[in-house]
């Protein structure tokens, strides 16, 4: 398995920010958390279609999947 990498997870919470929502994961993969920071503002602001009284995004750590991980997810799907 090689190294980590960040991705943008766009959440919708209720009033005042509580009760978050993961609403959408984007498919931008980046190498740092201070890359993945300093695109979330355009991220946000191209991902703003949901209907929540507020939208957040915010950077997640993610590992690569090995093959046989990616294929047991896909069995599942598959078996869902």
């Amino acid at each position: 398995m090689g190294p980590g990498y960040f991705v943008i997870a766009i959440l919708g919470c209720a009033d005042g920010g509580t009760s978050c929502t993961p609403v959408a994961t984007l498919n931008t993969q980046y190498a740092s958390e201070a890359q993945c920071t300093a695109a979330t503002p355009a991220a946000l602001i191209d991902n703003s279609n949901f209907d929540y009284p507020t939208l957040v995004a915010r950077c997640r750590s993610s590992q690569p999947q090995s093959a046989s991980a990616q294929k047991r997810g896909q069995d599942k799907r598959r078996r869902g």
